[in-house]
C-alpha cells in the first residue's frame, strides 16, 4: 500500500481531509479580503494620527477594530463556511467575554 493509496477511496477518488469544511472562496476573495484589511488599518492610523477628533476618535478605532476582527474571524477562521452552530457558539461567547468585561468595569467604577 503506497501513500497515495492510504488518501483515497476504493474507486480512486481522494478522502475528504478531516474538517472538510465544502466550498472555499478563490484566492482572489482572500486576496481583496487582504486589501479590505490592509484599508481598514489605514484608516486607523489615520484616525490615531487625526487631533481634531477628540473624544470621538476612541469610538472609531473600536468599531474599526470589530470590523477587522469580525472579517478575520469570518474568512480566516472559517467561521463563514462553518455550520451556524459553531457562528453562535463564537458570537455567544464574545458577548459574555464582553458582558464580564463590562460588569468588572463597573464594579470598580471605571466605567459609568
Amino acid at each position: 500500500m503506497t501513500a497515495t493509496d492510504e488518501h483515497t477511496h476504493e474507486g480512486g477518488r481522494p478522502h475528504d481531509e478531516g474538517g472538510a469544511h465544502g466550498n472555499h472562496p478563490s484566492d482572489i476573495t482572500y486576496i481583496w479580503v487582504a486589501l479590505i484589511l490592509s484599508a481598514l488599518t489605514g484608516i486607523e492610523v489615520a484616525v490615531s494620527y487625526a487631533s481634531g477628533l477628540g473624544v470621538s476618535g476612541n469610538p472609531i478605532l473600536l468599531i474599526l477594530a470589530v470590523m477587522k476582527f469580525s472579517i478575520v474571524v469570518l474568512f480566516f477562521m472559517h467561521l463563514r463556511f462553518d455550520s451556524r452552530v459553531f457562528r453562535y457558539l463564537f458570537v455567544g461567547g464574545l458577548f459574555l467575554a464582553m458582558g464580564v468585561y463590562v460588569a468588572v468595569l463597573r464594579m470598580f467604577h471605571v466605567m459609568f
